[in-house]
Parts: C-alpha cells; structure tokens; sequence
C-alpha cells in the first residue's frame, strides 16, 4: 500500500514539474502597454492592387467548412459582429503573406479578394474607418471581420471585444472625397505660381501620379491644380477623364518615379487635409 502511494506521489510530482517548465499558453489580448493616440491612426488610404498571390484560393477549408472567395468586391456589403485580433498574430504572417501588424489599419475576412479596402461602420457609434483586408478570418460564430487592435481602438471595438458594424468594399478608381474643398485662388497664390519654374515632364507612360480630386469643373480643377503647384511645388496636371459619357477633370501631382518619393508627396497632402489622394499609374 506504501509503495502505491509512493509512485503515486511521484507521478503527481513529476507532472507539476513537466507542467511548471511549459511555456505559458498565450491567449490573443492587448499590448501590456496601450500607446498615446492610436486612436488617432490614419485611415487605410484605398489604392489600386493587384490580387496578391497568397490568400486568394478559389476556397479553402477552416475547421471543416469550406469558404468560397468572392471573384470581386463590387458593390459589397455586409452587417454583423466585429472582433479584433492582437500579440498572439502579431509578427505573424497573414495569409497573403504579409508580416500582421496590430498597430497598422488592417483586417481578414473570410471571403473578399485580397487586398480590399472596406470601410467599416460602428452601427451603434456611427464611427466610421477604412481598413484594408490582407487576412483571413474571424472563423467564430457570427463575425465576419476580425480588425487589428489599431482599427479596434480606432472604432471603439476594444471595450467590449466586439462591435456591430456594417461594412462596404471601396473602389479605388472611383473613390473620392465629396467634401474636398478646393481653395480658392488668392492674388498671393497667383503670384507666386508667375515664380513657379515649369520643368519639363517626362512621358507618363510608366510613370506614378497621385490623384487627388475630380471635378464636373475644368475651373474648380484647375483651381486645386494652383493651389496645389504652391504649397508642394511640384508639377500638378488636369487630366480629363476619356472613358466617362460625361468628362471629370482630373487632378495628377506628379510623375514620380520612385514609389518612396510618391509616399513623401502623399502623406505631405495627408497631412494638408487631401485624405483622400490616391495612386493612378500612367
């Protein structure tokens, strides 16, 4: 009987050993410290993608369900629970590849085309944000996007976990600000773009431009186009739009030919109040 209890006592012993040199399990949570103003992160800026190699199979299989993704995010639109996901994926890759960064307005969905901007609505707040799907996911229950913890505190979603939302794909070859003000063109302005050196431009084919606004006016456009030319001080062009029954008049800064000069020129008209700019390649 003695002897029992011995090796009874020396296997409950050695289990709380082996479980004592475990590693911790890790459960998804925030960071341990929230940083100052991630609530305040800019929006995803909706841009032309290509499909990305990874995350876009016809279908594929997560706990015994099959899941079909979409051939397009046309007119997309979807109500449910939003969940947010954080240092348990983060450093990660999502599943087209990329490196999951909790801290970047991100998100995975189970069934868009990858990438896609959605913007996402808070049905109980109104707060609205833009993020872009490069994961997929949530695979739980009724929810059907899963937010970075950045996008989730953005929207008011860490609180409770969760959020009702709403959420619309982006087109971005058509989206635009509707509430761009164009300034008006002062005499300083005008001045100033009479000292303006006009430098040749190289053939846009192949070349980066950023769009920042389009307008019914050749006037309005070309008054963004003065203002523009004097705060960056860099060529801008109207562009009229061909392919439409009735011509927009488009606004290009540009060319660039180095995608990290191109960045500098629009997070500069970020930070000017054109959230909205996006790239158009010629």
């Amino acid at each position: 009987m003695m002897t029992i209890r011995f090796f009874t006592l020396l296997i409950i012993t050695s289990l709380l050993v082996a479980c004592a040199n475990q590693k911790p399990f890790v459960t998804d949570s925030a960071p341990s410290v929230h940083p100052a103003n991630i609530e305040q992160t800019p929006d995803a800026i909706p841009k032309v993608e290509a499909r990305s190699r990874g995350g876009n199979r016809a279908s594929y299989a997560v706990f015994g369900k099959t899941y079909y993704v979409l051939p397009t995010s046309e007119n997309f639109v979807q109500r449910g629970v939003a969940s947010w996901y954080g240092t348990k994926f983060h450093g990660n890759r999502t599943a087209n590849g990329e490196i999951y960064n909790m801290y970047a307005m991100t998100a995975a969905h189970k069934t868009l085309p990858i990438p896609t901007y959605v913007e996402v609505t808070n049905v109980s707040t109104g707060k609205k944000i833009i993020v872009r799907v490069n994961d997929r996911g949530p695979f739980h229950g009724n929810r059907i996007i899963d937010l970075s913890y950045a996008a989730a505190a953005k929207l008011g979603t860490l609180k409770n976990g969760t959020s009702s939302v709403e959420i619309r794909a982006i087109n971005p070859l058509t989206y635009q600000t509707t509430s761009l003000t164009t300034p008006a063109l002062s005499q300083n302005q005008a001045a100033v773009l009479k000292n303006v050196i006009e430098k040749p431009l190289p053939p846009r084919d192949g070349f980066l431009f950023i769009q920042v606004g389009a307008f019914d006016s050749v006037d309005n456009a070309n008054k963004l186009k003065y203002a523009l030319t004097d705060q960056l001080k860099t060529p801008v062009i109207v562009k009229p739009s061909t392919h439409l029954p009735k011509p927009l008049y488009l606004v290009h800064v540009g060319p660039y030919i180095s995608i990290n000069n191109a960045d500098s020129a629009r997070l500069k008209l970020h930070q000017l109040g054109y959230k909205n700019a996006i790239y158009t390649a010629k």
